[in-house]
């Protein structure tokens, strides 16, 4: 079973609780507490020779740690509020514990997120689960479901950056696309990987027309390499994305799931945990 299918059979498996709007196969679940406001919530892993090689700075990891749920909360256009953190780890120095902490509080200030507390533990390996929570106005967040044949398919950056560079959610951006956006999701896995799971959501299918490479890299990378942290989304029909993206492509019917990148078919090839 790859990570697609286990999706797929909790999504059939799992009974619905009272309130949750948006719940497994999203970038965040959304939950509605109060009237004029959903709530945001999100579970995101960091390990140690998964997500990050152990030579890194402990400042960038834990900075990394609550910059990929950021991503995740800015492509439901969310703004954060509060994070826990729970982190295991071998003994390591307390200069080190500091240095991961101080890297992510920078973040969390920066980005008005609160830490609100977590857990801590001993393990063979550094592994931090980071559960973050956030709002958007009732109604607005934005999901991977809706996008139409004949919208156009927009990317927030240029795409195959390498893997320990410095992740910048889009949070600004996320919260410009409510309302306009007809669809938008993070680039996580890779653009092949991540557009099949978007249009497969939204009943569809996609012609790519160009991608945004960054420099030095190769167009493989930028389709399948993942780790990119960019917002794909879609657009209705002649609507112009934000200032500093660019329009790879157009929505268009056929199979849910199917994309075709210079006139033949793309395989939704990514990073894939569970294949």
């Amino acid at each position: 079973m790859n990570e697609l299918e286990l999706v797929d059979w909790l999504k059939r498996t799992v009974t619905s609780a009272q309130g949750l709007i948006v719940g497994i196969g999203h970038d965040c679940a959304v939950f509605r507490p109060n009237a004029g406001e959903d709530l945001l919530l999100k579970s995101d892993q960091l390990i140690e020779g998964v997500h990050f090689r152990s030579d890194l700075p402990p400042a960038a990891i834990g900075e990394r740690a609550l910059a990929r749920p950021l991503s995740d909360i800015a492509a439901t256009g969310g703004q954060p509020r509060i994070c826990l953190v729970s982190l295991t780890m071998p003994q390591k120095p307390p200069a080190w514990v500091k240095g991961f902490f101080r890297g992510l509080l920078r973040l969390a200030h920066r980005t008005r997120t609160a830490l609100g507390g977590g857990d801590l533990a001993r393990s063979d390996r550094v592994y931090c689960d980071v559960m973050l929570c956030g709002v958007v106005p009732r109604g607005q967040a934005l999901r991977r479901d809706g996008a139409r044949p004949g919208d156009s398919l927009w990317v927030s950056g240029r795409l195959g950056k390498p893997w320990d560079r410095r992740i910048e959610p889009r949070l600004a951006l996320g919260r410009q696309l409510r309302g306009q956006a007809t669809a938008c999701m993070d680039i996580s896995d890779g653009l092949a990987l991540d557009l099949h799971r978007l249009t497969k959501a939204s009943g569809v299918a996609a012609e790519i027309e160009r991608i945004p490479v960054a420099r030095g890299v190769s167009i493989e990378r930028a389709l399948h390499g993942g780790e990119d942290y960019e917002l794909l989304f879609t657009l209705p029909k002649n609507a112009r994305g934000p200032r500093g993206t660019t329009r790879i492509g157009t929505i268009v019917r056929g199979t849910p799931g199917n994309m075709f990148f210079e006139e033949r078919p793309l395989e939704p090839r990514g990073y894939d945990h569970f294949f």
